[in-house]
């Protein structure tokens, strides 16, 4: 199992930096960062540092949306930086949210975001694509490759997953969420005749190591309120008695609206409604040896990677813990020969 960090880019911008070059001294493979450009900073620019500070982490958004950037300008983006720190980018995607919302817009429909991944998968691969009926193609890239991981809830996002996505992020770390996600997706993979071994599943859920509960909890509860935008959306579009498992839909039954501008931050007044138990079901909470708990069960299911949110008050001693216990017991166990 690979091991992400998903951070925010809060100015100072050096502040990042930092967090990320921990991150990687401690054994994380990936540094993700959120991607709404009115609520902070621009993260394509501090990729490139993050990248000159760093060896290996890959890095990229989680999650860019096909809305508020243009496609062939996202894919240049990563093309660019490939260039320059040797294909060591990621692009996670999806309809989009608070990058969307604080503009008054809405999430792009599902066509669009097909049609999102397949151009921007072509150009940052060195391929021509078609946009706006033009063929183009970057006649100065060579060698640039971009894997597109796609996050979904709903089950014809997770369809649309299973169709296109070189891999899967939900964000949220409950096993029975995540068995139900990921059957879908590979479900969908199967019927589209692809490999659903080929897909690789993160699971992006703060990760906060400590003993006291409630201050844990406090310090997490943002991100159910998060979550519950994607799940009103999905109430509204599927019902409240769809296939949807009702533990990702029954909780916000208490939600009365949200502030962008409390968006992804501990302390959060509009995530009162999420209740003690979707934090400890959506987040990993505890000691090392309740993480290493939760992953073993998340691998079990195929999870390839864990991501691990860091908007709390506990950055460096999480991420230590994690590279000196969590990472180490979740290693591939290495294969005796003889």
């Amino acid at each position: 199992m690979d091991f992400g960090v998903v951070l925010q880019t809060n100015p100072p911008a050096s502040r990042t930096v930092e967090l990320a070059r921990l991150a990687e001294t401690h054994g994380f493979s990936h540094v993700w960062t959120f991607d709404s450009h009115l609520l902070w900073q621009e993260p394509f620019v501090i990729y490139s540092a993050i990248l000159a500070a760093t060896r290996k982490v890959m890095v990229g958004p989680m999650v860019t949306n096909p809305a508020t950037r243009d496609w062939s300008v996202i894919a240049s983006l990563f093309a660019t930086l490939n260039e320059m720190y040797g294909n060591r980018t990621i692009c996670g995607i999806g309809r989009g949210d608070s990058a969307v919302r604080t503009l008054h817009g809405k999430p792009s429909n599902l066509a669009t975001l097909r049609e999102s991944i397949e151009v921007i998968r072509e150009l940052a691969n060195d391929r021509a694509a078609y946009l706006h009926g033009a063929k183009v193609q970057f006649p100065w890239s060579r060698g640039s490759s971009l894997d597109i991981w796609v996050a979904a809830y709903g089950p014809l996002a997770l369809r649309l997953t299973g169709e296109v996505g070189d891999g899967f992020i939900l964000q949220l770390a409950d096993p029975d969420i995540a068995a139900w996600t990921i059957k879908v997706v590979r479900d969908a993979a199967e019927k589209a005749g692809r490999d659903p071994d080929a897909i690789q599943f993160c699971i992006a859920a703060p990760m906060y190591i400590g003993d006291d509960r409630q201050h844990m909890r406090e310090q997490c509860r943002w991100f159910g309120g998060m979550v519950g935008n994607h799940v009103a959306d999905i109430v509204t579009r599927y019902g409240a008695d769809s296939s949807v498992p009702k533990a990702l839909t029954d909780y916000i039954s208490g939600r009365q609206g949200y502030d962008y501008n409390e968006h992804g931050r501990a302390g959060n007044t509009h995530a009162a409604f999420v209740p003690d138990e979707i934090v400890e079901r959506f987040c990993i909470l505890g000691s090392a040896a309740e993480h290493v708990e939760r992953l073993e069960a998340l691998r079990e299911l195929g999870v390839t990677q864990f991501a691990g949110y860091l908007q709390h008050d506990n950055k460096e001693e999480t991420m230590r813990v994690y590279g000196e216990h969590v990472i180490p017991a979740l290693a591939t166990p290495v294969v005796a020969t003889t």
